[in-house]
């Protein structure tokens, strides 16, 4: 399979003609990519909420707990899950970590413009049909706010203010927590909240992302470069870390690439813990693999695993 990297939005700045030639490739990527594998007249990244029940189906790892059927778990001796039939119209807030992390890239993209791709393939899965879409973007330096409506030109100006966002300044910390909690004010009907970030840093957001679980269905959007995951054969090597302005020089030794790899697989296994605790699936994206192929297939298997017949995704 033919890998796709995502057009550069790396200056942050990009202006027209180049910005919408960008956008533009980007949008074709994703539809043709997604309405040419994933068949039917909507696809969905996950059941669409909603507030009347449905059939009920045999319990899968992380099903949310809280839709446990527990006649039919009595009456199978087998735990089963009571699904519900999506409201007609959705809401969708995607909460955008633009942060300093993300201005980082070592294979075919940086990790901000997977993040916006990301952002791109979620806008068309989730925006038809009536259905709204916002967005808060989050550098550490601002929050930017983008109203949810609804419509293709509503889509197209929300990737273009997405894809402008202006960097943070060096030395700025992210904020991804203060990106969740704008979502909890105000209240909005029952919807879905998707999380794009490459979780770094101090999980200080699980209790906001738990408390927006109680009211909205959650996806979790995993950006990462294999530089995140671990160090190559370098030698010495002067690193600098845009969220604190500090730099140093190691030596990377056999013993730092053990070390590192070992604590980024402490800290991944800590995210992940965190996002299921809260009630979140999640698709991991890397800058080094074809991420609409692996959207594709994340798609794909939450589909079937859905129970939905062969060649039509699940309506929202």
């Amino acid at each position: 399979m033919t890998q796709h990297a995502p057009p550069s939005f790396r200056s942050g700045e990009l202006t027209d003609p180049r910005l919408t030639a960008a956008l533009k490739t980007l949008e074709l990527t994703v539809r043709r990519r997604l309405d040419g594998v994933l068949h039917g007249d909507h696809l969905g990244l996950i059941p669409g909420p909603g507030s009347e029940p449905g059939e009920a189906r045999a319990y899968q790892p992380g099903d949310d707990v809280r839709q446990m059927d527990w006649s039919v778990t009595a009456r199978t001796t087998h735990p089963h899950v009571r699904q519900m039939i999506a409201d007609r119209e959705l809401e969708t807030w995607m909460v955008v970590d633009l942060s300093a992390s993300l201005d980082f890239g070592t294979a075919s993209c940086q990790k901000r413009d997977l993040a916006i791709a990301a952002a791109a393939a979620i806008t068309h899965l989730t925006s038809g049909g009536g259905n709204r879409i916002g967005a808060v973007v989050a550098t550490g330096e601002q929050l930017v706010r983008i109203p949810a409506r609804s419509g293709r030109v509503h889509a197209q100006s929300l990737l273009r203010g997405i894809a402008t966002t202006p960097h943070a300044r060096d030395g700025v910390r992210g904020d991804l927590r203060g990106g969740i909690e704008s979502l909890r004010r105000p209240q909005r009907k029952r919807g879905l909240a998707v999380i794009i970030s490459d979780f770094l840093g101090d999980i200080d957001w699980q209790r906001s992302l738990r408390a927006i679980s109680a009211r909205h269905d959650l996806l979790a959007v995993e950006i990462l470069d294999p530089r995140d995951l671990e160090l190559p054969d370098m030698g010495d090597v002067v690193l600098h870390d845009p969220e604190t302005g500090r730099t140093r020089e190691f030596s990377v030794t056999p013993t730092l690439r053990a070390d590192f790899a070992a604590a980024a697989k402490r800290h991944r296994a800590q995210v992940e813990q965190a996002l299921r605790s809260c009630g979140a699936p999640v698709l991991t994206l890397q800058t080094d693999r074809d991420w609409i192929a692996d959207v594709v297939r994340f798609v794909a298997t939450r589909r079937h695993a859905f129970g939905a017949p062969s060649g039509q995704a699940p309506r929202q």
